[in-house]
């Protein structure tokens, strides 16, 4: 066991903020935006004094792949076939299709090279895995008019096509996603009240209709709205409770979680309740309820986010918030917190944050300033659950025009700045609130890791068993590689022996390769 520096905690605090980027923008880590100018410095400033943390961990595979050009043209997806635990890299150029075959102890077994016939500009939008363990791979037109499907055959190195054809003059497209090893379409027919569901495995396609002309939506104002102006004007977001969800994706009001043969759906339009749906994928039916958000007077902006079985509630006025955390099957309330602009939030494990575009995050000393920086966000929280407890995040992040929106005023441009504010709490076991140190999560390091590389492409990160990987084609080695991340800070005696202490010296690369 190693002790925790200060120094440590300092780059911790780094790394929190260097969550989620955007290439050639300034970054968005999490819950903020941080200049690339500015990050640099922190990071390249606190590895300077750091002598206990590296972060670029262990390499689990690497194989000689010739990409020729890392442009747009070319793809690779890493993945894990969930059933039987073997990973795959698909990497395709504009000739051909490369199929990297691992077993689970990252063991290449089988290499294959497919040509890439009848493909033309079309890209690699998902993958699905058959019952015998093959892979199909799906290949959509931009406008997803038409998507053709590849069984690959690798036992005997043949491969079987298969077409699509979307209905695209009646319906739209919500969201498209992989999980339990199939590849999934949400769409919204433009004339009827009813979400779409396709189902691609086993080289089959099923089509879920799932009508909800029956269910009454009110918003706010009591007034009686269809399902498709909540769907159009707050579009679903799909949520992947396995990994950390930052807060600009958790504000969403509408969200979509996929657990085994349900999709859950929840709709926050209405600051008064959150709004269930329960999908019943293999039964083909629909099951409704309500949550009461948090009781806060006048409240007129709420949200919710769904994960470990546990509802968790916020509702906001300008004068306090209140949070709920509800059991999701029972519906009863566990635990149940209220704020008031004069009040202290003791529960708070990192100081109240704001963030205005890419400028130096500030912070804010009062309960009354977070909460008026709040009241004109979109709302939100997001839990996250390790092994050991619940990471919270509150807060708000930027409405969706406000990130690029100007007027003119005479002459001259006004810019309205994009601005974002949260804190982080956590959570045990027992539903209580903890103050201890957090340290990085996986997702962190990875970030810092690609932080420090100048010639990656096309990188992939995924779970798999009680770790992270991240895959990335290295330009310089010509080489796609796998490399193992975990949650914490690594000690000087266990890290990976290979890495350069070079790069602690180079400028930090942050744009797309």
């Amino acid at each position: 066991m190693f002790k925790i520096t200060t120094i440590d905690l300092s780059l911790y605090i780094v790394l929190k903020l260097y969550r989620e980027k955007i290439p050639k923008q300034p970054i968005k880590i999490g819950m903020i935006f941080v200049s690339q100018k500015f990050m640099k410095k922190l990071l390249l400033l606190s590895l300077l004094i750091s002598k206990s943390v590296l972060f670029g961990q262990t390499v689990l595979a690497s194989f000689p792949l010739d990409l020729k050009k890392t442009t747009e043209e070319n793809q690779v997806l890493n993945v894990e076939n969930t059933q039987t635990h073997d990973v795959f890299v698909f990497a395709a150029t504009t000739e051909n299709v490369t199929i990297l075959k691992y077993n689970s102890a990252l063991f290449l077994n089988e290499q294959f090279t497919f040509p890439k016939t009848n493909l033309e500009n079309r890209s690699l939008v998902g993958y699905s895995f058959g019952e015998d363990g093959n892979p199909n791979l799906y290949w959509a037109l931009e406008d997803f008019k038409n998507i053709i499907i590849v069984k690959y055959y690798l036992e005997t190195k043949t491969q079987k096509m298969l077409q699509f054809s979307f209905p695209f003059s009646t319906h739209d497209i919500l969201n498209f996603f992989q999980e339990n090893n199939a590849f999934y379409i949400l769409s919204k027919e433009r004339n009827v009240q009813a979400l779409t569901l396709y189902t691609f495995k086993n080289g089959t396609a099923e089509e879920k209709v799932f009508d909800f002309s029956t269910y009454k939506f009110q918003n706010k104002n009591t007034q009686f709205v269809t399902f498709n102006r909540i769907v159009d004007e707050d579009p679903i977001e799909k949520i992947d409770v396995k990994e950390f969800v930052p807060l600009d994706k958790s504000s969403k009001k509408s969200k979509a979680y996929l657990f085994g043969d349900h999709l859950i759906l929840t709709f926050d339009y209405n600051p008064k309740k959150t709004q269930v749906f329960d999908l019943d994928i293999e039964k083909h039916t629909i099951s409704e309820k309500s949550f009461i958000q948090p009781g806060i007077d006048n409240a007129n902006k709420s949200n919710s986010f769904l994960n470990d079985n546990k509802l968790y509630q916020i509702s906001l006025n300008k004068y306090g918030f209140a949070i709920d955390v509800k059991d999701f099957n029972s519906g009863s309330t566990l635990k149940e917190i209220k704020v008031l602009k004069n009040d202290t939030i003791k529960f708070k494990n990192s100081p109240l944050f704001v963030q205005t575009d890419g400028r130096k995050p500030s912070e804010l000393r009062k309960t009354s300033q977070f909460l008026s920086q709040l009241y004109f966000l979109n709302v939100g929280l997001s839990a996250f659950k390790n092994q050991r407890n619940t990471l919270l995040t509150i807060g708000g992040s930027p409405k969706e025009e406000d990130y690029s929106s100007f007027y003119y005023n005479g002459d001259f441009p006004q810019i309205d700045h994009a601005r974002t504010v949260y804190f982080e709490s956590i959570l045990n076991n027992n539903l209580e609130f903890i103050q201890e140190p957090q340290l990085p999560l996986a997702i962190d390091n990875i970030y810092y890791f690609l932080s420090t590389q100048k010639r990656i492409a096309f990188q992939n990160i995924f779970k798999f068993k009680d770790y992270s990987i991240l895959g990335y084609y290295d330009n310089a080695t010509k080489q796609y590689v796998m490399r193992k991340f975990t949650d914490g800070f690594m000690e000087p005696e266990i890290t990976n022996p290979i890495i350069n202490k070079a790069i602690f010296s180079r400028d930090f690369p942050l744009e797309k390769p």
